[in-house]
């Protein structure tokens, strides 16, 4: 399965917490085959509100939520290998 990542982000009531004001006007930002991409994605995004305090944008890890039961099962990796796609 493919490690899915949605970035998306919008206008916080407070800025320390993800309470988004109006959740029908978040600014979704798109779907993004690996973190790496997305990160990037969510940088751009992010860098352009950087003075807003009250604009936030995160990336959310979709195949963590389309499979579960994965976060359950221990990774398989070769020897030498490290994932960091969380």
């Amino acid at each position: 399965m493919s490690k899915l990542h949605l970035v998306f982000g919008g206008r916080v009531k407070d800025p320390r917490t993800l309470e988004f004001e109006d959740p029908g006007k978040l600014d979704v930002v798109g779907i993004f085959p690996d973190y790496k991409s997305a990160e990037k994605a969510w940088r751009g995004v992010a860098q352009k509100s950087v003075d807003d305090a009250e604009m936030r944008y995160v990336v959310v890890h979709l195949h963590r939520l389309l499979e579960p039961e994965a976060l359950k099962r221990p990774a398989l990796r070769s020897a030498g290998t490290e994932e960091s796609d969380g």
